[in-house]
């Protein structure tokens, strides 16, 4: 029996983390449920899993859970306590599955406190990749990845020698837009960019799916999560999404982790580990499988994924700066306030202006992303304007 704490229980990942426990509550039991606003469904989960305590980050939202709650989990509500329950005592394991930098500060919580880590938060490692992978070697923490690309990479290097891996192959989708010319984009739509072929995602990561920024940040996630050097890393694009990714050996042989398009897999993966268990998932019929493609990625046309290359090769705050440009760009994408192409300009413009500090600590990254985010606030305005 594994005890759970789920941070952001009420997002895509968490939802689907709730279903694994329920599926198997011979083996998980959730002491922990933490989430942003969403105090109704919230209220749900707690009806299903019982948890010892429930966080809502907003106070309002938590307000109005406590204001109707006559069960026995124990409501929390604000920041500061989204953070403290990362540390729970009780879990052994923590889901960190909320998006964005502010999953950061809740991570190195619970590292701080000797808890496992299952990771489906990338931010995490693409804006301070070094020190929490010191963290965990300190304190003696796995970091466990949920996302379907790296628990594919940490399935195909089980058993293998680092010496012995000679390139790191993260597939990708290619999004809704894979194909399309500048031109077209210019004139995409919020509805058009959510529109993905093969995954079923939360917004902001949908968008950045279709900028191809989201398989920028997993390459510098896997640069920290497998200690490769950005050389080493390829991205090619996969439309089936049936290879989740493939790992190149110096003897020549590929080893691809390869299944079907749903994300219950690598989270149930991640909370065995280093056990399998069974499941009700769908499997494979290859024989209904026409074909499976793989080409090249534009990166002149997407131009998220060479942005991230360059961020990550400039190191220290830079995969900050450009995470936090993201994150404001994507934001006002979705609110209408500017186009789909202005993504790009907003985290370009934003990466030149702010300048890279070297072997930051973690108090100077949480200074990076305020100065970034005001930076690309004030380029937005120019470009919304």
């Amino acid at each position: 029996m594994k005890n759970i704490a789920i941070l952001g229980s009420t997002g895509s990942i968490g939802r689907q983390t709730v279903d694994v426990a329920l599926a198997h509550p011979e083996l998980f039991s959730v002491s922990v449920l933490a989430a942003n606003a969403s105090d109704e469904l919230l209220e749900k989960q707690i009806e299903a899993l019982s948890p010892e305590l429930a966080v809502l980050a907003d106070e309002a939202a938590a307000a109005r859970l406590k204001a109707r709650y006559g069960g026995k989990t124990r409501i929390e509500g604000g920041r500061d306590a989204f953070i403290e329950a990362a540390a729970y005592p009780a879990a052994d394991i923590v889901v960190t599955s909320m998006m964005g930098f502010a999953g950061l500060a809740p991570t190195m919580k619970a590292l701080e406190a000797k808890k496992d880590i299952a990771l489906a938060n990338k931010e995490t490692l693409v804006v301070a990749g070094e020190l929490v992978m010191a963290k965990a070697r300190e304190m003696g923490a796995a970091i466990l990845p949920v996302d379907s690309e790296h628990s594919a990479l940490f399935q195909c290097l089980q058993g293998e020698e680092a010496r012995c891996v000679e390139r790191i192959i993260l597939t990708a989708s290619g999004g809704p837009f894979r194909g399309k010319t500048q031109d077209t984009l210019k004139k995409a739509t919020v509805e058009e960019c959510l529109a993905h072929p093969t995954w079923q995602m939360g917004q902001k990561i949908t968008i950045d799916s279709a900028t191809l920024v989201n398989k920028g940040l997993e390459v510098i996630e896997a640069h920290w999560l497998y200690d490769v050097s950005y050389d080493a890393i390829e991205v090619v694009v996969h439309p089936e999404s049936i290879i989740h990714s493939m790992v190149g050996f110096t003897d020549g042989a590929v080893m691809a982790q390869i299944g079907p398009a749903d994300m219950r897999l690598p989270i149930q993966y991640a909370l065995t580990y280093p056990k399998r268990q069974s499941s009700s998932f769908e499997r494979l019929d290859f024989s209904k499988l026409a074909h499976l493609s793989f080409e090249k990625p534009d990166t002149a046309t997407f131009r998220g994924l060479p942005l991230a290359y360059e961020a990550g090769r400039a190191g220290g705050t830079m995969p900050c700066i450009m995470n936090a440009a993201n994150e404001v760009a994507v934001a006002a994408f979705l609110a209408g306030k500017i186009r789909f192409l202005d993504i790009y300009a907003i985290i370009e413009r934003t990466m030149e202006k702010c300048g890279v500090q070297k072997a930051p600590t973690l108090d100077d990254l949480f200074a990076a992303d305020d100065e970034a985010r005001r930076v690309a606030q004030g380029f937005l305005q120019k470009i919304g304007g």
